[in-house]
């Protein structure tokens, strides 16, 4: 008689798939993600489940749950999954190897900075294949901290424990109204001015909106918020159609302030100056082109950013 099958036996794309599913919880996505049909997927997590001895998943109405025994697997097969991944990026690194991908994750505000950035990195380095992923912050800092993403491009992270993030560059907020606004052209304003205006805001969990709250709070002022969104783009065509002031990264508008599609209001105290992060997990090992590109945004991020910014200027002067 064979020895009975353990979790041992489960094969590291089997546990791969389980981590993948235990994580989304839906088995569609897993399938997508892994190039198979949801009932390939079905068929290996009833591998695992027999590997263990115990159900991993319930259904819960038209959805899965983890069981306890599905959670406790997912932690351990976390685990042996960044093992592995530590050892690879180790035996990397040995090499030498410069070339390879590169997944950076993105606050929504940084896609105006980042593609500028990757673009003059890989013309220096051919050789390296970068993916964009991007969320708001709470969705990126997440992102980093389960090594879904090598990197990331950021504000201040939620997590600076799990995280470790150095500023590049000087990030400034300032507020927005339309070309049309009675005060667009208000030499000197105080907040206490744009009590009537109504204000658009980003949704709950995104950077500018931790930022909108608190700069507002800290100013005791309470703004009258008349619509949310989670796209920066949406907020910018509402504020260019009157509907109300937004308070966003001037790297979110420069473009549409030097065509003179919005203005931005001489408010006293504006504009806020933050500054941009490149973040990694602080337990998972750099490889080399991944050290090579967090280096390369520590020297030249905020002059690839000043250049950005004559570029517009330029444009806007010759239309």
């Amino acid at each position: 008689m064979g020895r009975p099958m353990t979790i041992q036996h489960a094969t590291l794309r089997q546990l791969q798939i389980f981590t993948a599913a235990a994580r989304s919880l839906s088995f569609a996505r897993v399938a997508e993600r892994f190039g198979l049909t949801p009932g390939a997927v079905s068929f290996q997590i009833k591998q695992v489940e027999g590997h263990c001895g115990f159900p991993l998943f319930e259904r819960v109405g038209r959805g899965v749950v983890l069981t306890e025994a599905g959670r406790d697997l997912l932690d351990h097969a976390t685990l042996i999954l960044q093992a592995l991944e530590n050892a690879d990026r180790r035996m990397q690194a040995l090499k030498g190897v410069t070339g390879g991908n590169v997944t950076i994750g993105l606050v929504s505000t940084a896609k105006y900075i980042a593609p500028h950035m990757v673009s003059r990195f890989q013309a220096e380095r051919p050789g390296v294949s970068i993916h964009l992923q991007d969320g708001n912050r709470r969705e990126v800092n997440a992102m980093v901290a389960k090594g879904e993403v090598d990197l990331a491009i950021m504000g201040r992270p939620l997590d600076a424990e799990e995280l470790l993030a150095e500023p590049f560059a000087r990030h400034p907020s300032i507020i927005i109204c339309a070309p049309t606004h009675p005060l667009a052209d208000a030499p000197s304003l105080r907040l206490s001015d744009l009590a009537d205006s109504g204000f658009i805001a980003r949704e709950e969990g995104a950077g500018t909106r931790a930022l909108t709250d608190a700069y507002f709070h800290g100013q005791g002022f309470s703004p009258r918020i008349v619509m949310t969104s989670s796209s920066n783009e949406t907020i910018k065509q509402a504020v260019m159609a009157g509907i109300g002031l937004a308070l966003l990264s001037r790297h979110t508008v420069d473009l549409e302030l030097a065509l003179g599609m919005l203005r931005e209001l001489k408010v006293e105290g504006l504009p806020l100056m933050r500054s941009w992060y490149i973040a990694h997990r602080r337990s998972l090992p750099l490889l080399p082109v991944h050290a090579q590109l967090r280096g390369y945004l520590l020297e030249r991020g905020q002059s690839i950013i000043d250049s950005i910014q004559a570029g517009h200027r330029a444009l806007a002067s010759g239309s």
